[in-house]
């Protein structure tokens, strides 16, 4: 029985690239399949560089995708990690209220949890707060029982095994950078050589629009990148944290804030911020590509960006620069953290999508363009939810 083509390609060899492919195979055992990277291997970007986090769908607006997926996607995703024997836990996250005007926004957020369907959210006071988190600070809070951390890298080794094994190809070290439909195929083009396919699935994370415009339409969002920047705690700082502690989203502040994860591989990290990188692949601060700066600074939507969140712009930079003023935003949530318990940690880098009137586009989003389907907005929950978009990408063929 046929499930949608029966020949695909997949741009992009992440989680959710790996995914799409993975599930497509399920339903048509028989169709050709392959992946195009431009890597030498898959999931070097953000399935490598991300926290670790099994997100539950707490923070996500009711109705949603990223709602929607994010439940389905961390119950697929622990299904997935218990057949293939993958690291992960469900250790739980308290998110936490310091002072008394962030209790109403923590209200909002136990509404939407429940609304999403969540199950065991509980209401903590600072007690309740103490019983979880003896060294966290706050007024009120939520226990989210269902979250939890996750080998992401151990899950795409398992998903390209996979793959192969069902007889997909992974074509590393393809980069595309050429498409053209004509005569009801796509014709892809890459410096090792060109092929054809029935129907293109662009999952290609960072680069996600730019392989859109290969199409021949203009994108109307674009991804700017944004630098992650975590620390790792000192053994002595790591033992004030049990296992995932997160602030109240600030309304004023696009991204989430910083916040303390457990590794599933031992260790706390703490972080991200969020700074405008000048690489979309730039896990460093000396990482600079021009084309991607150009990119950036001749898109009108970011400088509206820009003039929405000044403030928040230039503190993020300034906390870059400065350990203490790290320090500082980590003291809200645990005021036993000192800069002497930070050393450098490892850092990622976030595909955020903006529009033209320099919105962020917080959802997942797909545009159909022929027989194409492009995932130009793919922001976390993604690694969590990458077996459930893969689902949803799948229903749309």
């Amino acid at each position: 029985m046929s499930n949608g083509p029966q020949d695909l390609a997949i741009i992009g060899g992440g989680i959710v690239g790996l995914a799409t492919a993975y599930r497509f195979q399920r339903l048509n055992p028989d169709a050709r399949i392959r992946i195009y990277e431009k890597e030498s291997a898959v999931a070097q970007h953000q399935s490598k560089h991300n926290s670790g986090v099994l997100h539950s769908g707490l923070h996500y607006k009711p109705g949603s995708l990223k709602a929607k997926l994010a439940v389905t996607g961390i119950r697929q995703m622990v299904t997935f990690c218990q057949r293939f024997r993958v690291d992960h836990e469900i250790c739980g996250k308290v998110v936490v209220a310091v002072t008394e005007e962030e209790v109403p926004r923590l209200k909002d957020l136990f509404e939407r949890g429940t609304a999403n369907g969540l199950s065991g959210l509980r209401w903590l006071d600072a007690k309740g707060i103490r019983e979880i988190e003896p060294h966290a600070a706050g007024v009120a809070g939520i226990h989210v029982p269902e979250e939890g951390i996750a080998d992401y890298p151990g899950v795409c080794k398992a998903l390209e095994e996979e793959i192969k094994a069902a007889g997909g190809e992974i074509l590393v070290d393809h980069p595309v950078t050429g498409l053209d439909f004509s005569r009801g195929k796509w014709h892809i083009e890459t410096p090792a050589g060109d092929d054809e396919t029935e129907f293109v699935i662009n999952c290609a994370g960072l680069f996600s629009d730019r392989i859109f415009e290969l199409t021949g339409r203009k994108r109307s969002t674009r991804i700017v990148p944004f630098r992650g920047e975590y620390f790792k705690l000192s053994e002595e700082g790591a033992r004030l944290v049990n296992n995932l502690i997160y602030p109240v989203p600030d309304p004023q502040f696009p991204f989430l804030g910083v916040h303390f994860t457990r590794l599933i591989h031992g260790g706390i990290e703490a972080g991200p911020n969020a700074v405008l990188a000048t690489k979309r692949e730039g896990y460093k601060m000396s990482d600079f590509a021009m084309g991607d700066v150009m990119d950036t600074f001749t898109f009108a939507g970011f400088w509206k960006f820009l003039a929405k969140y000044p403030s928040t712009s230039f503190y993020e930079f300034k906390r870059s620069l400065s350990r203490a003023e790290f320090c500082r935003s980590l003291q809200r949530l645990v005021p036993e953290i000192e800069p002497k318990h930070l050393s450098p940690g490892g850092s990622g880098v976030r595909a955020q999508a903006i529009a033209a009137d320099g919105s962020l586009v917080h959802d997942f989003e797909l545009v159909r363009v022929e027989s194409s389907l492009h995932l130009v907005s793919a922001p976390s929950p993604a690694a969590t939810a990458s077996l459930a978009i893969a689902d949803y990408i799948l229903d749309q063929i």
